[in-house]
């Protein structure tokens, strides 16, 4: 029997219908397993706090040597899975006003959930859509979002002061707007963690929050007073323990300051870790899955 265009678009519509609904079910249930076996499997040398702080063994040699075909520019082919570059975009995104240049890998509108990525010194918004670089790990993150129906921010930011964190303000509400307010994942990297604290500051930006990350940053001594931590959203801590740039005790001090007052916080410390190493290792979907569920 043959059906009219019509009834057609009408079962069209349904199927995409139901698909949404998986995708969304996925995101809220967790995101479903990717690349795990190369990417999630790290030896545990300690943990405390109920599992809330760990300590992940790291070497050079067999995570960096081992796992990339030229050693910190191009990871082995197996790491990666390039058809994602299909749903990727540089913008120049008009936000209120400012102008910020972005590359967003998945759906600029209806997103289950958002990812915004902070580079540090130096960096741009190529720097979080490098497939390669890094081990792989951003093109896992990039492959979990845009795979299970969110989106993901890679921005560049030119300065990591006020002006910084109102165009990071800006984005996180035109992300929050494009998909209905659905869940926002702030991560910020180096001395990107100022923005995150700025942005942990802002009220309105906090409200559309779902939590963040911090890599190899700088610590907030004032965090206890932000509207973040008023509202005890999700924060997790990564750092390697020979970082000659921001030291891992003054995150891991705030950390346990925090961990003993109850708040929603975690630890990965990565041994002989150096300032780059929370980029590389960081288990995307562990930490996606824990801040989403929160």
């Amino acid at each position: 029997m043959r059906m009219s265009t019509s009834h057609c678009m009408i079962i069209a519509v349904i199927a995409a219908f139901f698909l949404s609904c998986d995708i969304l079910s996925a995101a809220a249930d967790g995101l479903p397993p990717y690349k795990d076996e190369l990417f999630s499997k790290q030896n545990v040398l300690q943990s405390a706090d109920d599992g809330a702080f760990e300590v992940i063994d790291y070497d050079e040699m067999r995570d960096i040597n081992g796992r990339d075909q030229i050693p910190q520019g191009r990871v082995q082919r197996k790491y990666v899975s390039l058809g994602v570059r299909k749903v990727q975009q540089d913008e120049t995104l008009s936000l209120d006003g400012l102008r910020l240049d972005v590359t967003r890998v998945g759906p600029a509108d209806g997103a289950a959930f958002t990812v915004i990525f902070i580079h540090g010194r130096d960096g741009d918004r190529r720097l979080g859509a490098n497939d390669y670089s890094f081990g792989g790990n951003f093109n896992r993150l990039k492959n979990l979002a845009a795979g299970n129906g969110g989106v993901y921010y890679s921005p560049t930011v030119r300065t990591f002061d006020s002006d910084g964190v109102a165009k990071i303000a800006e984005l996180i509400r035109y992300a929050s707007e494009k998909s209905g307010g659905k869940p926002v994942v702030l991560a910020c990297a180096s001395m990107g963690s100022q923005i995150c604290w700025g942005i942990g500051r802002d009220p309105a930006s906090v409200k559309r929050l779902r939590g963040m990350v911090i890599m190899s940053g700088v610590t907030d001594p004032a965090f206890t007073k932000s509207a973040f931590y008023k509202a005890k959203l999700p924060l997790w801590f990564a750092h390697g323990s020979r970082d000659p740039v921001y030291a891992a005790a003054d995150q891991q001090a705030l950390f346990e300051k925090l961990y003993k007052s109850k708040y929603p916080a975690r630890f990965t410390l990565f041994q002989n870790g150096n300032h780059g190493t929370p980029i590389r290792m960081i288990d995307w979907r562990q930490v996606l899955n824990w801040i989403l569920a929160s």
